[in-house]
């Protein structure tokens, strides 16, 4: 008999790279799924770790196997302080996403390092990681996986954008979840305003004194993967291969880069979004704080409400979402979508290690 309430901790490192995102949860069971978000924060990444993941793909299978030990050595530490910190007890399970190295579900390989049997020794609870894995065995991309959640815990809207390294959707057609990739984001904008020498576009201030590079801005739009039906996912390779050599080869002022850039996200947004005449649209991750992008979706979306949520649903909706995840995986529930991924089948999915 499956209990009815679950108290978790959600841990998750998105492509973006702004750190580790940590939120411990209660969730509650009566026939539909509630949530409590009580302890929330992100530990920023040390310069060291943030280098050392920025390129993780140039790495050979021996070194990204030592790296993957050191880092879940140093995710399990972070875990620990945020326990001791919030003084939380009587934890269910730890239930992380680790952080994506490689990501090519169509070789057939997926390899999120930080889930390590050792994170549940180091911790001293039990731990649901490795989310990915078996659906890319089972024939799926491994991604997006936070639509169960969607599902679940936000049904009310027509809509959940999520707009974190990649803008990804989630969406019910014909009594079915539908989600996938839409396109970049935070991994090309953060890039492009770190060479400014910011950590980020604040507010989206620097991309709005740009200006549209018209021939960028249809060379992106014209990129393979937008005519590629769903299922479909993104990963850092294809940015490295498809986006920043079209960027670089116009050698634009940055601002123009980034101007051109945020055109191009709110276009393939707003190209998705549009499907439906009128609809709610749920946006978290930390693009939501672009506020300039996210008014160039208002202005190309405008029959469509944009709904901003509270500031823990927009920063630690992924995180929410892996605690769901792990909690479904104890239960042996689905939790992983085939008309999300393109799996073989529904299945629950992820692993298991007793502290």
């Amino acid at each position: 008999m499956n209990k009815t309430n679950y108290k978790v901790i959600g841990v998750m490192s998105g492509t973006s790279l702004d750190g580790i995102d940590l939120a411990c949860v209660n969730f509650q069971f009566d026939g539909d799924w509630h949530f409590k978000m009580t302890n929330c924060e992100t530990i920023p990444y040390s310069q060291e770790w943030y280098k050392r993941l920025q390129n993780l793909t140039s790495y050979t299978s021996k070194e990204l196997k030592d790296i993957d030990l050191k880092y879940t050595i140093y995710l399990s530490g972070i875990i620990n302080r945020f326990i001791e910190k919030h003084d939380l007890k009587s934890i269910d399970a730890i239930c992380s996403h680790g952080h994506t190295a490689l990501h090519e579900p169509n070789k057939g390989l997926t390899y999120q390092i930080g889930n390590q049997k050792v994170i549940a020794s180091l911790t001293k609870n039990k731990v649901v990681c490795d989310f990915r894995v078996q659906d890319v065995k089972l024939g799926g991309q491994g991604a997006p996986l936070v639509p169960i959640g969607d599902k679940l815990l936000f049904s009310d809207y027509d809509f959940c954008l999520n707009l974190g390294g990649f803008a990804n959707i989630s969406f019910e057609d014909h009594k079915e979840r539908i989600a996938f990739d839409i396109c970049p984001v935070n991994i090309v904008l953060n890039f492009y305003a770190q060479k400014l020498g910011f950590e980020f576009d604040d507010g989206g201030k620097l991309a709005s004194t740009g200006k549209v590079n018209s021939k960028l801005l249809e060379e992106l739009n014209n990129l393979e993967f937008y005519h590629l039906k769903h299922p479909k996912s993104l990963g850092l390779e294809w940015v490295k291969k498809e986006i920043f050599p079209k960027i670089n080869t116009h050698k634009l002022d940055i601002k123009d880069v980034l101007n051109t850039c945020v055109e191009h996200i709110a276009i393939q947004i707003s190209k998705v979004i549009l499907n439906k005449k009128k609809a709610t649209v749920l946006v978290s991750g930390g693009g939501v704080f672009n506020k300039y992008l996210i008014n160039r979706i208002k202005d190309l979306s405008p029959t469509h409400d944009i709904v901003i949520p509270s500031n823990d649903i927009i920063n630690y909706k992924e995180a929410l979402v892996f605690g769901l995840l792990g909690v479904l995986k104890m239960r042996n529930e689905v939790n992983c979508l085939k008309s999300v991924t393109g799996a073989k089948n529904d299945h629950s999915s992820g692993e298991i290690y007793q502290s």
